[in-house]
C-alpha cells in the first residue's frame, strides 16, 4: 500500500466554480477540481495554491479549509491510497489555461449546478456541495466580496 497526500481547491470567481477536464490519448477521464501532491516541506496551504496554478493559470486566494476526502486506486503493482485536503479558494479573474502536461484539455467556471454535474468523482461532488455552501455563508453575512 502506498500513502498519498494531495490537496487543491474548489476555486470561485463571481459565484462561479473553477473546472478542468482530463483527456488522455484521446480517452475521457472527466471533469475534476485541480489538486496535486504534497512536495516535501510544503504546508497543505501552499501545495493547494500552487496546483491551482500550475493546473489552471489561476491565482487565488484561499478563504478556508473545507474538508478531505479519501480514496484508493491501483497502479501496477500496488494500490494507493489518497487523501486529499480541500481549501474554499477565491479567484483573482475568470482566465485559465489547462495545464496541457497533465492531459488537462479544457478548464472553464461553471454555475453550481452545471458543476456538479460534470464532476466525474462523487467525493469531489461532496466537497464541491460542502465548500459552495460555505462560500453561500460567507456571501450572505457579507464576508465574501470583502475578502480581498
Amino acid at each position: 500500500m502506498i500513502e498519498a497526500t494531495s490537496c487543491g481547491g474548489v476555486v470561485l470567481f463571481r459565484g462561479k466554480i473553477l473546472l478542468l477536464y482530463k483527456n488522455f490519448k484521446n480517452k475521457y477521464e472527466g471533469w475534476v477540481l485541480p489538486k496535486g501532491t504534497v512536495e516535501s516541506g510544503e504546508e497543505f496551504k501552499d501545495t493547494a495554491l500552487r496546483e491551482v496554478f500550475e493546473e489552471t493559470g489561476v491565482r487565488a486566494s484561499i478563504v478556508k479549509y473545507v474538508g478531505s476526502s479519501d480514496y484508493t486506486f491501483n497502479v501496477p503493482d500496488d494500490t494507493v491510497e489518497k487523501e486529499v485536503h480541500w481549501y474554499l479558494m477565491m479567484a483573482e479573474s475568470y482566465y485559465s489555461k489547462p495545464q496541457r502536461e497533465e492531459y488537462f484539455v479544457d478548464s472553464g467556471y461553471y454555475k453550481f449546478h452545471e458543476a456538479y454535474h460534470l464532476l466525474k468523482f462523487a467525493n469531489e461532488k461532496q466537497i464541491l456541495e460542502k465548500a459552495y455552501y460555505e462560500y453561500l455563508n460567507l456571501k450572505k453575512s457579507n464576508l465574501w466580496e470583502n475578502r480581498k
